[in-house]
């Protein structure tokens, strides 16, 4: 089991990395967010402790580039910064868990047992199928670059065909996903979305991307 410490301050760095020997963890140290990006990459790490002031990119943008690669390996940053909007943030682009410098190691320990507990899954913050990209942190929707409003119905409809791609949706699916019990329901409800949905998308195409399989439901991709 390894371990990625990517810490600007070598010190720092090598005092962590001594420690968890300690605790029987094996580490791997770097000093720079672009080394730590490739080495992430090609192997398969248990755990990345993620330091905020790196000289080459922020944490902020390692954190983010490592999940918009589907990388799901947990986070822990370690900051100086104490304010809440910081952490915040940083949950938002991925980060798994956040502590914060100066800190007593053998609760960093215990914040890493803790990770390494979770499930290992996350989900795609930025879907595409064919020309089609839907960004679910900015509740966002591009047809070859060009944004497309959705309602929020809309947006949930497409989101949930998109994350199954290939897959025939039925529409008590679609309603037990998309609607809750105490919504409006009426028979009609999610054709009228679904009609709604294919003229913003696939306006002035001939085929939709969205298929209707008779009998079934709908799939897309």
């Amino acid at each position: 089991m390894k371990i990625l410490i990517i810490e600007d301050e070598k010190e720092i760095g090598m005092t962590i990395k001594t420690t968890l020997k300690k605790y029987g963890f094996l580490s791997e140290l770097i000093y720079n967010g672009k080394d730590g990006f490739e080495l992430i990459k090609n192997n398969d790490y248990k755990l990345i402790i993620l330091d905020l002031n790196l000289p080459d990119m922020s944490g902020d943008e390692l954190c983010e580039l490592i999940r918009k690669n589907d990388i799901a390996t947990p986070i822990l940053v370690l900051s100086g910064y104490h304010e809440t909007d910081r952490k915040i943030k940083l949950l938002d682009l991925g980060a798994d868990d956040y502590l914060v410098k100066p800190f007593v190691f053998d609760e960093l320990v215990t914040r890493i047992k803790a990770l390494l507990r979770r499930p290992k899954t996350i989900t795609k913050q930025i879907v595409k199928i064919d020309d089609l990209e839907l960004d679910k942190q900015k509740q966002s929707l591009k047809r070859l670059k060009n944004d497309i409003y959705l309602t929020k119905k809309e947006f949930l409809l497409l989101e949930y065909l998109m994350d199954n791609p290939g897959i025939v949706i039925s529409k008590n699916e679609l309603m037990e996903n998309i609607w809750d019990n105490d919504s409006n329901f009426f028979s009609k409800t999610i054709e009228m979305h679904m009609m709604n949905l294919r003229k913003k998308i696939d306006s002035k195409r001939k085929i939709s991307i969205i298929k209707t399989i008779s009998g079934r439901g709908y799939k897309i991709g």
